[in-house]
């Protein structure tokens, strides 16, 4: 039984075709937020088959690898920013509404005032 990667050695053209899928393949599986897995199975497949495939299968997947995690922290970046401008905004509307129903004005701050 062969090991996976393993098997006859790929000729320079499917050596091309193969190191060209698994950079443009992960277009195909970033519809599924997923673009790492088309660079994984390539790497799978033919690590033992072709130098050439294997390291553009790795730096593909590694680069796809670093963007999940940049992914991952820009959207708990937004959550953070998002849930402690929602925490700052919310509570100055309700101050304002309050003054408002009381008969104050109130004034919010750092506003700028573009209308006079």
């Amino acid at each position: 039984m062969s090991t996976p990667g393993s098997g006859p050695a790929l000729s320079a053209s499917e050596e091309r075709t193969w190191a060209m899928i698994a950079h443009v393949g992960v277009f195909i599986a970033a519809w599924f937020a997923m673009g790492f897995l088309c660079p994984l199975i390539i790497w799978l497949l033919f690590r033992g088959r072709s130098e050439f495939v294997r390291k553009n299968a790795v730096e593909s997947l590694n680069f796809q690898i670093s963007l999940l995690i940049y992914t991952a922290i820009a959207v708990v970046l937004v959550l953070i920013t998002f849930g402690l401008g929602v925490l700052i905004i919310v509570p100055l509307i309700v101050i304002g509404a309050v003054a408002a129903s009381s008969g104050q004005e109130y004034r919010y701050p750092l506003t700028l005032r573009f209308v006079r």
